[in-house]
């Protein structure tokens, strides 16, 4: 187990968020615990797909693998992170597009 700064979590947390079907399959284990097959139909994503997230997720530290028999149960790895991700449902954001130039492909919004 390795202890992280503040900045290294909020790093990991900016990272899983960076994609939008991580993002989508963060808010869907925030409704509680699901299966691969069953959040790649959800998410209308391959299950190969999903489980290149699920692991990148893992890796992150937001999520964990229960098994359960030959199945594997996927949740959110703390309680926190669902109400965290509640509160970063309720900012409200002004974007100003023109601030990050023409392209989302440098890096910005």
């Amino acid at each position: 187990m390795e202890t992280l700064t503040h900045g290294q979590v909020l790093a990991r947390f900016g990272h899983a968020l960076s994609d939008p079907l991580r993002a989508r399959l963060l808010l869907a284990l925030r409704e509680g615990p699901g299966y691969p097959a069953q959040l790649a139909d959800l998410l209308g994503t391959s299950r190969q797909n999903l489980s290149n997230h699920l692991a990148c997720l893992r890796g992150c530290g937001l999520v964990v693998a229960v098994p359960e028999g030959r199945r594997t149960r996927y949740e959110l790895a703390d309680g926190h992170l669902a109400h965290a991700l509640g509160h970063l449902l309720g900012v409200v954001l002004a974007v100003d597009p023109a601030a990050c130039g023409a392209s989302e492909e440098k890096g910005c919004c």
